[in-house]
């Protein structure tokens, strides 16, 4: 093959936009782990990108109609269920947000609260859908349901690695009664797989009523790009902990905890649990042939 022939085929397979989409997406996560972990400004743009990118990816992957649906069908629920947990303490437990407090409510969550849930839901149901070999559309009973509660645990593994340094460290909600996971209460995590089955309990109903549409011609590509984003959300807290982040909080019920304590615990929570489903996800993905 001459030089001018690799070159035809390199810039065949790897036209301009999708060059430049892919070094967008390298750069954006690289910002995300390298930055997101710090509740400022910048941390809360990513965040605004990461939700739009998945309501991109959503509208790429199974349309306008059933993308948007999807996004519907998770707000609604979870701002239910965040309005009913914050009023009433069920079932996450006794807490209110501080982040957004500036922003418009739904009820008294912050607007933003809902669009996150359902940024981290989606790429975590396409984490679930590898590992389970489950196509664009679950198909049969046994994967209707088995999808959304795989995809629960794999969306509160994010909360279990985010929640201390979240909540106690950035104090971006305040636990009221605190609680043994680095002041968090173990009913948080009972409350976000019951929220996240379901929605994600939702989506399979919805999606298993609408079978006869077409998938997607680049499903592969596609997930892969979601198990990038749900990794990054992880990563981004190996770096408070490479930095050495020091000093000492205290929780709303006046329990003392080390910082260098919540990050280095953080950060083995990660790799035991999201960085471990990423990889397993990965290699499924890799080595099982391209869907039609």
């Amino acid at each position: 093959m001459t030089v001018q022939e690799t070159v035809k085929t390199g810039s065949e397979a790897f036209p301009p936009v999708k060059l430049a989409v892919g070094i967008l997406l390298v750069v954006y996560l690289a910002l995300v782990i390298g930055f997101a972990w710090n509740p400022n400004p910048l941390a809360q743009v990513l965040a605004a990108i990461g939700i739009l990118a998945a309501l991109i990816h959503a509208v790429v992957f199974y349309g306008w109609r059933d993308g948007f649906a999807l996004f519907a069908i998770c707000i609604a629920i979870t701002f239910a269920m965040e309005n009913l947990g914050s009023l009433t303490g069920f079932p996450f437990g006794h807490y209110h947000f501080e982040v957004g407090a500036n922003l418009p409510h739904v009820g008294v969550i912050p607007v933003i609260v809902g669009p996150l849930w359902f940024g981290m839901g989606y790429f975590s149901w396409h984490v679930a859908a590898v590992l389970l070999g489950v196509p664009a559309r679950p198909r049969g009973r046994l994967e209707r349901f088995a999808l959304p509660l795989v995809a629960a645990f794999v969306m509160t593994q994010w909360d279990v690695v985010m929640e201390p340094a979240e909540s106690t460290i950035a104090k971006a909600w305040i636990w009221h009664d605190g609680g043994a996971h680095f002041g968090v209460p173990l009913s948080n995590y009972a409350g976000w797989l019951l929220t996240s089955w379901l929605f994600f309990q939702a989506f399979a109903i919805y999606l298993g009523r609408r079978p006869g549409l077409p998938g997607p011609a680049q499903t592969r590509s596609l997930r892969l790009i979601a198990i990038a984003f749900y990794l990054s959300s992880g990563l981004t807290h190996v770096t408070p902990w490479l930095i050495g982040q020091s000093g000492e909080v205290v929780d709303a019920a006046g329990q003392l905890w080390r910082v260098s304590d919540l990050r280095g615990a953080t950060v083995v929570s990660m790799v035991c649990t999201m960085f471990a489903t990423s990889m397993l996800a990965a290699l499924r993905l890799v080595n099982k042939p391209a869907e039609s």
